[in-house]
């Protein structure tokens, strides 16, 4: 199934005054780089987004967001918020907030994108 194109397009407006950033298809979704660094992915069924995994509990905790998982395994440091949880512009310039200011601090760190 192909990422929800009007959750791009949304991603895309909030991210443009960002610099830089460039967009890469990427696990079935197109993600969003800050820096070099992924920060969030437009999927099919929502937002992959980066956290810091120091952050990510209290995250799980306090929000609608769900560990990412690929074939079977959680991911570390990545959190996945539905779409019904991403309907407003605010909701949504949240949960990117929170992947830039992950990716930036990865910045030149020469872990992967």
């Amino acid at each position: 199934m192909p990422y929800d194109e009007h959750l791009a397009d949304r991603v895309r407006e909030l991210l443009a005054d960002e610099s830089p950033v460039t967009e890469k298809r990427m696990f079935g979704g197109l993600a969003f780089l800050v820096a070099g660094k992924m920060a969030v992915a437009a999927s099919h069924g929502g937002l992959m987004v980066r956290v810091d995994p120091a952050r990510a509990d209290q995250l799980l905790a306090s929000t609608n967001a769900r560990p990412m998982e690929m074939k079977g395994r959680a991911i570390r440091g990545w959190l996945e918020v539905g779409g019904e949880n991403l309907r407003t512009k605010r909701q949504l310039a949240n949960w990117i907030a929170i992947g830039t200011a992950t990716a930036r601090t990865l910045a030149g760190t020469g872990t992967n994108p």
